[in-house]
């Protein structure tokens, strides 16, 4: 998992989430601290981590280097859970075929939150089997607690375990040790649920899930690659052969598969309502999948194997032989998903591509020359490549996004603005191309008034193709002047 994390993970590029990791991140902790109040609570914890691990080197590498880490620890995770609850052999498949999931490797790649919370997850699952079998609560309700912090709808967990404990049928004394660990994860998860519910305009972008999302989140897990799905569903189904063992047994299906099903499903029905799922908010769920294959894939070994032995009259095969063999066929999900994995690292497949746009505005603006950013959030690029944009001067801007306690600053009204502009003849436009396509209307009366003085006063002279965001120069248009009366003077350019 480590090697699939560190291959290509300088892309040369953060996209547009990544980037609000970077610049919050590079803050100061008073400064985090103020943002929080207003926005992105959610992601508090994460941020004020990411302070202290950019204050050692700034940069696209070390910000994606926490999420690299994770991953490998989930890993590790996943495998020891299937050492515990079945073997070691099927530890070790469980594990490899984690490390070998493109949608593991994807979000290893990120400088965002979500390897961190599969790790915490898949940890706090570890210390579930341990609690049922006799270990510490305190210690599971404490990484579950700070997993949650981490991002709240970690808190779908706690469905998952309470639907393994009633898969194992375990005693009184078990459900009062988890209800304590789980009451006391609900508590302190409290003030971010308020906090953050009042942040909701946030995620207004997310949409209902629909049966297609539950397909390409089922494909995320198992593998895109057809015969990698075919063949993992198989072997997940067969897994499901030991779901419920002796009373007070956990099992390793009865714990993989809530873990899998019940946090997807649970937010899914809840987005009917309010719209709040996105698949890399459940993504802790995939490491339930590679303990259903490769309990599924023991499952078929030792049917094998006692067909061998029965027919031949021979011992079973010696268990390094089938623990080889079943390294070798994990072996083949990378070779057949590797046009997938090699495109995976290419900073094109993200949403967008914010060191593109920077590149391009570094090369070809001038010192002195006015940018707009339509919308307002499209400036990002400047606070996560301030270099690119040094010199350049923003015509909306009044306070920086740091000192405002905001993500992307604090703009002037909307007829400060209009002002502004009515002294340019030329200026960059750095914005989303389905607003200036007309797609959609902003809701920012600022922005409103930059988009209709660009229309009206304003064409456009060059354009550089970019896959997602626009970057447009725009000139003013020749005033009509009456046949053989002298040009108008132009206005000298104005500072501010």
């Amino acid at each position: 998992m480590l090697g699939v994390g560190l291959w290509g993970l300088d892309r040369g590029g953060m996209w547009r989430d990544e980037a609000v990791s970077f610049q919050v991140g590079r803050r100061t902790a008073p400064q985090i601290w103020r943002l929080l109040h207003d926005v992105d609570a959610v992601h508090g914890l994460y941020y004020l981590l990411m302070h202290a691990v950019l204050a050692v080197h700034p940069g696209e590498v070390v910000l994606r280097l926490p999420s690299v880490c994770a991953a490998a620890v989930t890993a590790a995770l996943v495998a020891a859970l299937g050492t515990r609850l079945a073997r070691p052999r099927v530890g070790l498949w469980a594990g490899l075929l984690y490390a070998v999931t493109p949608m593991a490797g994807h979000y290893a790649q990120e400088g965002r939150s979500y390897a961190l919370v599969a790790a915490g997850a898949t940890g706090a699952t570890l210390l579930l089997v341990r609690a049922v079998q006799g270990g510490s609560w305190w210690a599971y309700g404490t990484v579950l607690g700070v997993t949650c912090w981490l991002h709240e709808f970690a808190v779908l967990l706690l469905c998952a375990h309470a639907a393994a404990l009633a898969l194992a049928r375990t005693g009184a004394r078990v459900w009062r040790g988890w209800a304590r660990a789980a009451g006391g994860v609900t508590l302190s998860l409290l003030p971010l649920v308020v906090v953050s519910w009042g942040q909701a305009a946030q995620v207004a972008w997310l949409r209902r899930p629909t049966a297609s999302s539950a397909e390409r989140l089922s494909r995320g897990f198992l593998g895109p690659a057809v015969g990698v799905y075919g063949v993992c569903l198989v072997l997940a189904l067969v897994g499901l052969s030991g779901l419920v063992g002796r009373r007070g047994q956990i099992t390793l299906s009865g714990v993989a598969l809530p873990l899998t099903v019940v946090p997807p499903v649970v937010l899914m029905s809840a987005s009917q309502m309010s719209p709040l799922y996105a698949d890399r908010y459940v993504l802790y769920a995939l490491s339930g999948v590679p303990l259903l294959v490769a309990g599924g894939a023991e499952w078929v070994a030792g049917v094998a194997g006692r067909a061998v032995g029965a027919r031949g009259r021979r011992p079973l095969p010696p268990s390094p032989l089938v623990t080889l063999a079943g390294v070798s066929a994990v072996c083949l999900a990378p070779l057949l998903q590797l046009p997938l994995l090699r495109a995976d690292r290419d900073a094109a497949t993200r949403p967008d591509d914010l060191g593109a746009v920077s590149r391009v505005v570094a090369r070809e603006s001038g010192p002195g020359e006015a940018v707009v950013f339509l919308p307002g959030s499209v400036r990002n690029t400047a606070l996560a490549y301030p270099g690119a944009f040094r010199g350049v001067r923003d015509v909306a801007l009044v306070e920086g996004a740091a000192g405002s306690g905001t993500l992307y600053g604090r703009e002037a009204g909307d007829r400060e603005v209009r002002r502004r502009l009515a002294r340019l003849d030329r200026l960059w436009v750095v914005a989303d191309p389905d607003l200036l396509a007309g797609r959609w209307i902003p809701r920012s009366p600022v922005e409103r008034a930059e988009l209709a003085v660009l229309r009206r006063d304003f064409t456009e002279r060059e354009e550089i193709p970019l896959r997602a965001t626009a970057v447009r120069l725009y000139v003013r248009k020749p005033l009509r002047t009456p046949p053989g009366a002298p040009p108008p003077l132009l206005p000298r350019p104005a500072r501010w």
